[in-house]
């Protein structure tokens, strides 16, 4: 015999919102981003050749969105000091960070400074740039840009990668980085 879920009612405490003209209240942009600081998520560097120079910035927000394509996606600030090169770009690579690489993350969130003077990354045959050390990385062609809000959605196309097996991921959570344990549910 097969277990069928019930719904479950659940008083809900009213969120913290903002009022929309001529429509409904919505979660006020600090609201919105306690819910984001409470989900875990995986680190990544997106990276690319600009102009002959390397850019690249710390991501979060990479997302796998089809298999077949093989296609994944981030999202970016309009104001990022990256979008510029991002929206010109026809390939780039996302490099998944490792758990001691908490260092790297920081260092491609910090705007101002040359994100690679630090070293730690190599080209590809390709150009594009790829974060050494990283659990894996992916090369990608750039096919779909979509504004959303004050950011872009990015859409690639998987076209080569490389998966490090001994190298666990680097997690973001609650404004700090955390590894991963070794105890599954």
């Amino acid at each position: 015999m097969t277990a069928v879920a019930q719904p479950v009612s659940v008083p809900v405490t009213a969120p913290a919102t903002s009022p929309v003209p001529d429509g409904p209240a919505r979660l006020s942009p600090d609201a919105f981003r306690s819910v984001f600081r409470g989900h875990p998520a995986g680190v990544a560097v997106v990276a690319l050749r600009h102009q002959g120079r390397p850019v690249g910035f710390t991501a979060t927000s990479v997302i796998s969105v089809s298999a077949d394509p093989p296609l994944l996606a981030f999202s970016l600030a309009a104001s990022s000091s990256s979008w510029p090169a991002v929206e010109r770009a026809d390939t780039l690579t996302v490099s998944f960070l490792g758990a001691e690489q908490a260092d790297v993350s920081a260092r491609f969130a910090t705007s101002g400074i040359d994100r690679f003077a630090a070293g730690g990354w190599h080209a590809l045959a390709t150009g594009e740039p790829v974060v050494d050390g990283a659990s894996a990385w992916v090369r990608a062609r750039v096919v779909q840009r979509h504004v959303a809000g004050s950011s872009w959605i990015v859409v690639v196309e998987a076209l080569s990668h490389h998966v490090a097996t001994d190298v666990d991921p680097l997690v973001f959570r609650d404004r700090r980085y955390h590894r991963l344990g070794s105890a599954a549910v």
